[in-house]
């Protein structure tokens, strides 16, 4: 057992997933303690707990374990960024997706999971701030970005991922189609503009998201500083919402219609309020984005792998 220095802490959310995914939390809370030792440990009980939680326990914590989907550990995330804490983080994905772990490689299975944690081995992570608020893999406008936040939590517990796609193409096509128009926007970033008409934008840290769109290995790296942004602009009709899907998936990033680019930096400025989902949560409508990636400002337990340098080679890339 390695020595610890503060109190380790996990946040449980018992509404996560469904029973299938979601482990008991005795059975987790044992796993744990075999190799990290005694833990203080709460439940969530409401949206937005795990960021209180966060919060009022996290200080004086060398490690926190997040059991949940990615809207719990995004909330735990922004709640030690709030008070200064930098402690390890484990994940536990018990989500109807858990995008994040897929994408950074931890197991689905609990048990997997939280022999990752036993490893014990951590990188560092880029994190992303959207104004004032945080957000650890991806933020989206455009349509079918409401899917997410919109599908029921009842229906999410009983389906899981195909909660999401039940929801997303049953229920939501026809309405999504429907409302399928560009977006005026200015975009700075890094030292360049772009002003034109969008449908949809993504900017994110992450290989793949809902199936939605995937890069290489090689477009990404987790804690370069930099965010991934995609841009769709010139669809001539809702239909080619379909073919812009299948142009992602191949990563066919013309420069006309799939814009491609890294940045650090970037402000949004739209012509009039739209909604944006953050790791899969509503962000409210706005109308002004500031958008800016903090390098490594978490550390994971997380699989050695391309996608993550090395801290010190990070540190010394953007020095």
């Amino acid at each position: 057992m390695t020595e610890q220095k503060g109190k380790r802490l996990l946040i449980y959310n018992p509404c996560a997933g469904t029973d299938r995914n979601r482990p008991p939390l005795h059975a987790l809370l044992t796993l744990l303690q075999r190799s990290l030792g005694a833990m203080e440990v709460h439940c969530t009980e409401y949206p937005g707990h795990a960021y209180e939680l966060a919060r009022a326990h996290g200080a004086d914590c060398d490690t926190v374990v997040c059991c949940g989907g990615d809207g719990t550990l995004n909330e735990v995330v922004h709640g030690l960024l709030e008070i200064g804490a930098s402690p390890r983080i484990g994940y536990i994905p018990a989500g109807s997706t858990n995008d994040m772990a897929s994408n950074i490689g931890i197991p689905s299975d609990y048990r997997d999971a939280a022999a990752l944690v036993a490893d014990g081995h951590v990188n560092s992570y880029d994190i992303a701030a959207f104004n004032e608020q945080k957000f650890t893999y991806m933020a989206a406008f455009g349509p079918g970005v409401s899917v997410s936040f919109s599908t029921p939590q009842k229906m999410k517990n009983l389906l899981g991922h195909k909660a999401y796609m039940l929801n997303g193409f049953v229920f939501q096509l026809i309405p999504t189609l429907k409302q399928v128009k560009p977006r005026r926007v200015k975009i700075t970033y890094d030292g360049g503009v772009i002003e034109d008409d969008f449908y949809f934008g993504a900017v994110s840290n992450a290989l793949t998201a809902s199936g939605i769109f995937k890069f290489n290995k090689s477009d990404v790296c987790f804690n370069d500083g930099q965010y991934e942004v995609m841009l769709v602009r010139r669809l001539e009709s809702p239909l080619q919402v379909f073919s812009m899907l299948a142009k992602m998936r191949r990563r066919d990033y013309d420069g006309d219609t799939l814009l491609f680019f890294h940045a650090s930096k970037l402000h949004f400025e739209f012509d009039e309020p739209l909604v944006w989902t953050l790791d899969g949560e509503s962000s409210g409508e706005v109308r002004d984005v500031h958008l800016e990636v903090l390098p490594r400002a978490i550390r994971l337990f997380s699989p050695k792998g391309s996608c993550f340098l090395p801290d010190e080679q990070t540190a010394l890339q953007q020095s």
